[in-house]
């Protein structure tokens, strides 16, 4: 008895000893991850709302994701973020080292058919979301302008990026369905860029995110240098502006601005390539929302008035989904509203940016002249179901 007592001891060390190897050894997402450098691509130019969003949570993320890899923001600007979004789905690695923050317009663009576009938005891997905006447009004082009434009747220079962004097809939408009088000049890099050229007087305004005023140009505000005189998405509460949604004058037009606006509802949106192996996916997935918890995270970003109420990227894969599936008579429709001819992707030359703040340029461009829910209750759906 005491032999089968030493031998069975000796069994359950034996055990133990083997276990205990393989209970050490690190996950593979882990082994994978630590070490390398993750990019973090961001489509448009330095200090605007998107910007800021990427870098703060690039800051965090990489403490979440197993391995604990470098996370290295970098800017390429053209064509109002798509060539960002054409390399980051054809020419970065599609092992998960390569995630971007994207213009959340381009499942609506991939949707109208706009030239250009080398992706399936359906086939990006979403991550998530710090929070959805309300989409506005917003006039500089000195532009005599207070109300959408008043912009039925004098011509207004609003500043974009390129046709197809939202700050294009934004006041285009305005000038289709509400009969503004809006001469919209597309050519600039980015919302900062906008922004110093109301200061110059090139243009009197510019569509941006409620949240994106309140977090780069609070000054402005208070000093009631801006007037917005619209609003799209989720009404916010602390604004007093008229919905587009409510002003429309039947379903056809709410179609039509439910797919415009639909990028609301992904905020600013965060994905990754395809063909990323799951177990990765899941990883970055879980780094997001855990980021999204961090305490750190979340001190941070109510320093710099970043609202946070997160999208997960299993919710964002369902809204660009339905996104896709909007009806063809709406999408015509649609880009007849956003201008039928888009430039040529090949007029744009990707630029790099890193840390530098671009020169502001003195001459801009050009003048240029669904079924199923919308995707905000898309969203709603999703987050009951998740509670």
């Amino acid at each position: 008895m005491a032999l089968m007592r030493v031998s069975a001891a000796l069994g359950v060390a034996l055990i133990a000893s083997s276990a205990a190897p393989c209970a050490a050894q690190p996950e593979p997402v882990a082994d994978f991850y630590r070490g390398k450098t993750v990019a973090m691509l961001i489509g448009v130019g330095v200090g605007g709302e998107y910007d800021l969003q990427a870098r703060l949570v690039a800051k965090y993320i990489g403490r979440h994701i197993p391995g604990h890899p470098n996370i290295v923001p970098q800017n390429m600007t053209g064509a109002s973020g798509l060539k960002m979004l054409n390399f980051l789905y054809n020419q970065a690695p599609r092992d998960g080292t390569a995630i971007g923050m994207i213009q959340n317009g381009f499942p609506a663009a991939q949707a109208i058919g706009r030239p250009g576009i080398q992706f399936d938005s359906n086939q990006l891997r979403w991550l998530g979301t710090i929070a959805p905006v309300v989409e506005t447009l917003a006039l500089w004082h000195t532009a005599g302008v207070r109300t959408i009434d008043e912009a039925r009747k004098k011509e207004l220079v609003i500043g974009a990026t390129a046709r197809g962004g939202i700050t294009f097809t934004y006041p285009a939408l305005m000038n289709e369905l509400l009969g503004t009088k809006f001469k919209i000049v597309t050519g600039y890099t980015g919302g900062n860029e906008i922004n110093i050229a109301m200061e110059r007087g090139e243009v009197q305004g510019r569509n941006n995110s409620w949240s994106s005023w309140k977090v780069t140009k609070q000054p402005w505000l208070k000093e009631k240098k801006l007037f917005v005189i619209a609003q799209a998405g989720a009404k916010a509460n602390d604004l007093d502006a008229p919905m587009i949604e409510q002003l429309v004058r039947n379903d056809a037009d709410r179609q039509l601005v439910d797919l415009i606006m639909s990028g609301a509802a992904l905020g600013r949106p965060m994905t990754t390539t395809p063909g990323v192996p799951e177990a990765r996916l899941a990883a970055l997935r879980a780094a997001f929302l855990a980021t999204m918890r961090d305490p750190d995270f979340v001190a941070e970003a109510a320093k710099l008035n970043i609202e946070t109420d997160s999208v997960s990227g299993e919710a964002m894969q369902k809204i660009v989904a339905n996104v896709l599936t909007t009806p063809k008579a709406v999408t015509d429709r649609a880009k007849a509203a956003a201008g039928i001819k888009f430039p040529r992707l090949d007029q744009f030359q990707p630029v790099i940016l890193r840390r530098e703040r671009s020169e502001p340029r003195r001459m801009h461009g050009r003048v240029c002249a669904t079924s199923g829910p919308s995707p905000f209750e898309a969203l709603a759906i999703a987050r009951r179901r998740r509670a």
